[in-house]
């Protein structure tokens, strides 16, 4: 795997200042935000949550890595994804941006870690990679059909995927037929390649319409207007919202260990896996590790 992420020579927990005889080794991270929500009237779909990782980071014994995993957005009032984040004096704080919430006829869609889908009102959909990262943690949401009234011909972009590779989110695929959601990005953190992060999507118009496909990764089905099809992201993925005022699925936060190193001091009650010489410890909600 690549190093996509590194800390520089120079910085606390780098290869300058050390801390002498504390236990110091390197760990792989992946760090996956809550997904968009999808708004009301026909809505584009929710963008996946910003994904970003990182691997071969030194960590020092008894530096306590703080992790706040990252709600999917609420439908009640709809927003965007929380952002997710692992917090300790070495490494800083690095963070990946919520999902954008899905654009209606009345509102525009929201960038984000990956954007969301347009609809009527402005067409196009919001941008991805809301933090500015390199490589970047999301992609854009696709275009939805400028119609007149609010229902009427409305079909819906699908929201963007997140990760580095993350697909720009589909565009409508005809009038009242919706884009579907761009696919997330895989990572084999937990020793099996796994996509996350992926885009919702777009709804179309009832009664001859179709809402868009989920991207990989956990994104929602879009809905046909009739309240049946539409699919929340799928929770601990980072998915983008599919369903009217539906809800985008929460984050997630991987650590990979090696196994001779790991310390088990944990909180937030993650779960913990053997990959061969390595411990990996999945946070689904907000927690710790001393290493």
């Amino acid at each position: 795997m690549p190093i996509l992420g590194s800390i520089a020579g120079g910085s606390a927990g780098g290869y300058g200042q050390r801390k002498g005889g504390a236990v110091k080794y390197d760990i792989d991270y992946l760090i996956v935000a809550g997904g968009g929500s999808a708004a009301y009237n026909g809505a584009g779909g929710g963008g996946g949550g910003g994904a970003r990782y990182f691997t071969a980071q030194e960590v020092i014994g008894g530096d306590t890595i703080t992790v706040t995993v990252g709600a999917g957005g609420s439908n009640s009032p709809v927003g965007d994804g929380e952002n997710s984040s692992i917090s300790n004096t070495g490494l800083g704080t690095v963070s990946a941006s919520g999902g954008g919430r899905g654009g209606d006829f009345s509102q525009t869609p929201n960038a984000g870690g990956a954007g969301a889908g347009g609809n009527n009102n402005s067409g196009a959909g919001a941008s991805g990679n809301l933090g500015s990262y390199s490589p970047s943690e999301g992609a854009g949401g696709g275009t939805g059909n400028i119609g007149g009234a609010p229902f009427a011909n409305s079909a819906s972009g699908g929201g963007g995927g997140g990760g580095q590779s993350g697909q720009t989110g589909g565009n409508f695929r005809s009038v009242r037929q919706g884009g579907n959601g761009g696919n997330g990005t895989q990572y084999a953190i937990t020793g099996t390649q796994v996509y996350y992060a992926g885009g919702g999507g777009g709804q179309g118009y009832d009664p001859s319409g179709s809402g868009g496909t989920g991207g990989l990764g956990g994104g929602g089905n879009g809905t046909d207007l009739t309240y049946q099809t539409g699919q929340n992201g799928q929770p601990n993925t980072g998915g983008g919202c599919g369903q009217e005022t539906g809800l985008g699925g929460s984050g997630v936060v991987i650590l990979r260990i090696p196994a001779s190193k790991y310390s088990g001091t944990t909180t937030g009650s993650p779960t913990v896996t053997d990959d061969g010489d390595y411990k990996v410890v999945k946070f689904t909600g907000s927690g710790s590790y001393t290493p």
